[in-house]
């Protein structure tokens, strides 16, 4: 493990602001691609407003939980998913595509851990809600 990779923000290590806006832009695309989630998803595509509105929030929100400067004014996770009924596959198959983007941007392992913990500690404020 570097010392420099110690040294930055999670932030910083996903490539700060346009790093984590073309992390959003292949995560949201692998999951209107996605067989298990695109239902969720595709919607979106039908009124662009809301897309951009969506698109913005969870950019902030990654940039915001990553220690960026950006504020995140969405919901909170469980106001954000209430009445989803979101099944712990949905979960899964959503944190493959966030790990899929994060592999592809070649974001270090080190960070690739960092965003799965704290997408874990998120679960329970998402599944079944």
């Amino acid at each position: 493990m570097s010392t420099t990779v110690n040294q930055k923000s999670l932030y910083e290590r996903l490539g700060g602001a346009n790093g984590i806006e073309a992390l959003v832009d292949d995560i949201v695309d692998a999951h209107m691609k996605n067989p298990v989630v695109k239902a969720r998803f595709l919607p979106l595509k039908e009124d662009q407003n809301h897309y951009n509105e969506v698109r913005r929030h969870l950019i902030n929100f990654l940039a915001s939980g990553s220690g960026g400067p950006e504020e995140y004014t969405g919901k909170d996770m469980p106001a954000a998913h209430k009445g989803m009924n979101i099944s712990a596959g949905e979960y899964m198959s959503v944190i493959d595509d966030i790990m899929f983007a994060l592999k592809k941007h070649n974001i270090d392992e080190e960070s690739q851990k960092d965003v799965l913990a704290i997408a874990y500690s998120l679960k329970d404020q998402m599944i079944g809600k």
